[in-house]
């Protein structure tokens, strides 16, 4: 008795609301440094059960040209929150544009940043009605064409045939008109995933009841073993910022003490990737992920500094 023919893979690609991404996944946490192709190859899609309109489960291949289109923006320097936003963002733009050339496409809005007038909520009594309450002129950060963009590649992708299947990763109910025109003109299967970590933001009812599929978050430790190698090379190497890592501060005073005695930041965070008998035979990279870690490292560093200051070679074994 002869099998039927399996289905062929399905033409997959990931679509990704960069700022949904941010503020559900990465924002406070060590993870921003982030490569995005093997948390969907090797996590996010094995995980997916995708079956096709007659119930059959369904193999996912992620096109080479691009697997991931990842919308974004570039932050405004007058509204970004720390004094090195802009440039770790840069960083992190141009790292995966150079490690991976075609496989993951960037694809830019913008930030608009405008004075408006806002009610202001009475603190003495706060049900009163907006109209009844006092006006301010306050500034208002917006992203623009972010939600737009992945919506009409979403859909031109689809309707012209390049995929099989859609894999949206956003919780905007925005996105909601686009998945419903691919559903009514086309073939293609929807996956949603919802980027969280937590589990507290439950997937938006409009997105799910429009998906052959949902995930309802990302673990961290899949975020955890998904990061771009810490320096990316080229005609000018690309390197994480140290803001990004899971102690700014305390990774900050170990360069301040250790830089001066190996003689740069970038000859310590090479002693720091090795094993160190005298920290338990760990890497001093891995321990400054704990708080712990981190203090335990810096008071090695200051112990080792009041006892030698002539023998800068022997920081990687003492």
């Amino acid at each position: 008795m002869q099998l039927p023919p399996q289905p062929e893979p399905l033409r997959t690609r990931i679509y990704i609301d960069g700022y949904n991404f941010y503020y559900g996944c990465l924002r406070g946490t060590p993870y921003k440094w982030l490569d995005l192709l093997p948390l969907f190859e090797r996590h996010i899609l094995p995980s997916a059960l995708v079956k096709d309109e007659e119930g059959r489960i369904r193999q996912s291949i992620l096109l080479e040209s691009p697997s991931i289109k990842f919308f974004t923006a570039k932050i405004v320097e007058s509204v970004a929150r720390a004094a090195d936003s802009v440039s770790s963002q840069a960083r992190y733009h141009t790292a995966l544009r150079k490690l991976y050339e075609t496989r993951v496409e960037l694809v830019e809005g913008y930030y608009a940043v405008n004075k408006m007038k806002v009610k202001v909520v009475d603190p003495d009594c706060p049900n009163r009605a907006p109209r009844e309450c006092r006006e301010v002129q306050a500034w208002k950060v917006e992203e623009k064409q972010s939600d737009v963009n992945l919506a009409l590649q979403a859909y031109h992708d689809a309707i012209t045939g390049q995929i099989d299947h859609a894999v949206i990763v956003t919780n905007d109910t925005d996105i909601a008109p686009a998945l419903q025109m691919i559903r009514a003109h086309t073939t293609v299967l929807i996956g949603v995933v919802v980027p969280t970590i937590d589990q507290r933001r439950p997937p938006n009812t409009d997105l799910v009841k429009l998906a052959h599929w949902k995930r309802e978050h990302i673990n961290p430790q899949e975020l955890a073993t998904c990061q771009l190698p810490r320096v990316i090379p080229g005609r000018k190497a690309t390197i994480k910022p140290e803001s990004w890592y899971a102690q700014p501060e305390l990774l900050k005073a170990i360069l301040d003490l250790a830089a001066p005695v190996r003689g740069s930041k970038a000859a310590v965070f090479k002693w720091m990737e090795q094993v160190n008998p005298y920290l338990g035979d760990q890497r001093p990279i891995d321990m400054i992920d704990s708080h712990s870690g981190a203090n335990q490292v810096l008071e090695y560093i200051r112990n080792y500094l009041a006892q030698t200051s002539s023998r800068p070679d022997d920081m990687h074994t003492s």
